[in-house]
């Protein structure tokens, strides 16, 4: 019984990854690219019928042209060398055209895919939530480690492998069917005497290869079945490795002046041993396979002989016809064995199935969150700021702020303050609706901006880098050079299809500038500025705080900031103070939930 429960069990767990790999593929040959993808898979199906053909013609041509040797015939021989030459053009051409439709189709599949998941991904803040979820994945589980990696590699790897093993198997089912009719007429009957009685097991070899096949099949899987989850911790101890030294690359700048490259290089050999041990479990788990499958490839060669020799030797069969039977043996051998062939390839298709399919799963984790969250935390166009009662927490769960409500209103200027770790900006993220992790409603006007302390540049030109998120031909190069200029950005004025890495070639001072100086360009109503200016000396801060207040004033709107420095309160009449809460120091009884750590009061500036 446990050994049909387990077999069951595994029966079921196939099924179920079946059918995720067919719920991946489906999409794409129903999509606007569906005619030309089901066209060339079409044509390379056909293909791939045209080679087994092919094979079958050259098993033919194979006992004929052994049967002129044998029997010194020079006419036939020239005559099957002469066919040879035609039956040969024709298998190149159609293996050169198999060849570049099967690619061709891996390209397009993949072009697909990839922009298919970069749009869930760059979606409703689906990459920001991802990185949220890794702090409570087991509340929203919505954790992908390395969603890059997934998209670039990933996908590439599953295409090429769900093609390269359905035609493979399709291949191999074909090449079965148009073989084992040949094998079997050829092999004739084993009759053998037991227990006084004479018997006869017509197809002899047929069956000899099937149960070669299988038993061949069964320790294949027995010895390689732990490279499946091998494969997958491969590929991410390789992304976590890669993603490491990104991240180096980035932080340049500030890992010198730390003079921490000794830290940072024996993190990245940590991981790198991670890679290592991974990749060292898995060349063991593959040396092992290899023993099994080259013993049992290298001894296909010499099975079909030493099964059919004494038939050869006793005269019951010509050479021609011991080639064409170890050549069809081989053919049915071959087809059997697909799945000991391809086992490595199959593990590697498994593992990249299985974190492809897990990439899936977030996005839809993720959707369900933001319905659920709809329905609580509505966002809303209004003239002014106002919230119903908001309740902000972590992603641990954690409660930073309850009961809260907020209302500012066109030219008030609020400082919001309060101790670090306090959710000052996790505040800002709920106002502009990308924290998940709160309750309430929010009404917001349509006009606003958020300035966080560190803006995003895009690598590129500085015009891409100032008009972002907006495309720059919508600003005359005036309007661009201006807002330079209002940003204390006079000297990259004249700079603006100058293409660079923006975020590494200015300081952390000129970055914030540039930054104002989008705000400057896009003339929001309503501003918040999460410390905006800390990168800035004082001179400097008071001028821009002076501008864009200067800004939403005439816009008829209001600015709220977050800022530490006792100058930039100058520019504010009213303040929003986050206060640790004296009742969220007192242990929750059982049953009950913790009170918030922090309670905000407003207060004149």
């Amino acid at each position: 019984m446990a050994l049909v429960a387990s077999v069951s069990a595994k029966w079921a767990a196939f099924r179920a990854f079946i059918q995720r790999a067919v719920a991946l593929s489906t999409p794409y040959f129903s999509s606007e690219d569906k005619w030309k993808a089901r066209g060339m898979l079409a044509a390379i199906v056909a293909l791939n019928l045209a080679l087994v053909y092919m094979a079958v013609v050259f098993n033919d041509w194979n006992r004929l042209f052994y049967d002129s040797l044998q029997e010194k015939n020079a006419a036939v021989f020239w005559k099957q060398l002469g066919r040879f030459t035609y039956l040969a053009f024709g298998f190149i051409v159609i293996a050169v055209y198999k060849f570049y439709l099967t690619q061709l189709l891996e390209m397009r599949w993949r072009a697909w895919m990839t922009d298919h998941y970069l749009h869930k991904w760059m979606s409703h803040q689906a990459f920001y939530q991802m990185e949220l979820a890794r702090f409570a994945p087991a509340a929203h589980g919505a954790h992908t480690d390395n969603p890059d990696q997934r998209i670039q590699e990933d996908i590439n790897q599953f295409t090429s492998y769900t093609i390269s093993l359905s035609m493979g198997l399709l291949n191999s089912v074909v090449t079965l069917a148009s073989f084992v009719g040949i094998l079997w007429s050829l092999s004739g009957a084993f009759a053998f005497t037991l227990g006084g009685q004479d018997y006869s097991i017509p197809g002899f070899m047929v069956w000899m290869a099937v149960l070669y096949c299988a038993v061949g099949s069964v320790i294949t899987h027995y010895i390689g079945r732990k490279q499946i989850p091998l494969n997958f911790e491969q590929q991410r101890v390789e992304a976590d490795f890669r993603h490491h030294m990104v991240r180096a690359r980035e932080y340049s700048e500030s890992i010198a002046l730390d003079r921490g490259e000794r830290v940072v290089r024996e993190q990245m050999a940590e991981r790198f041993s991670r890679v290592l041990s991974n990749n060292l479990a898995l060349i063991k788990a593959q040396k092992g396979l290899i023993w099994f499958t080259s013993f049992f490839g290298q001894a296909a060669v010499v099975f079909p002989f030493v099964v059919a020799a004494p038939r050869f030797f006793s005269g019951a069969i010509q050479l021609g016809q011991l080639t064409q039977i170890s050549g069809a043996f081989g053919q049915v051998q071959g087809a059997l064995s697909w799945f000991v062939d391809t086992y490595s390839s199959l593990a590697s298709w498994r593992a990249t199935t299985d974190r492809l399919t897990s990439f899936e799963e977030s996005f839809k984790a993720i959707a369900r969150t933001e319905r659920a969250q709809a329905a609580i935390n509505k966002v809303a166009n209004a003239p002014q700021l106002d919230t119903s009662p908001l309740r902000i927490s972590l992603p641990g769960g954690t409660t930073l702020l309850e009961h809260t409500r907020l209302h500012a209103q066109p030219g008030d200027r609020i400082l919001l303050q309060g101790p670090s770790g306090s959710g000052k900006s996790t505040l800002f993220r709920t106002l502009a609706g990308i924290w998940p992790y709160s309750e309430g409603a929010v009404a917001l006007p349509a006009d606003s901006m958020f300035l966080p302390q560190r803006a995003y540049f895009p690598n590129g030109t500085l015009r891409d880098a100032l008009a972002y998120p907006a495309l720059a031909p919508q600003y005359p190069d005036a309007a661009l050079q201006q807002a330079l200029r209002d940003a204390l950005l006079p000297h990259l004025a004249d700079s603006l299809d100058v293409v660079d890495a923006w975020s590494q070639k200015l300081s952390g001072g000129e970055q914030q500038r540039l930054a104002i100086a989008r705000v400057l360009l896009k003339k929001p109503q309503w501003l918040f500025a999460d410390e905006a200016t800390s990168a800035l000396d004082e001179a400097a801060e008071a001028v821009l705080y002076q501008r864009m207040c200067d800004l939403v004033a005439e816009k008829g709107g209001a600015l709220v900031s977050i800022a530490h420095r006792p100058g930039v309160a100058a520019f504010h009449n009213q303040r929003w103070i986050l206060e640790p809460n004296p009742q969220a120091t007192e242990a929750a009884s059982p049953g009950t939930q913790a009170a918030a750590r922090f309670t905000l009061s407003v207060k004149p500036a």
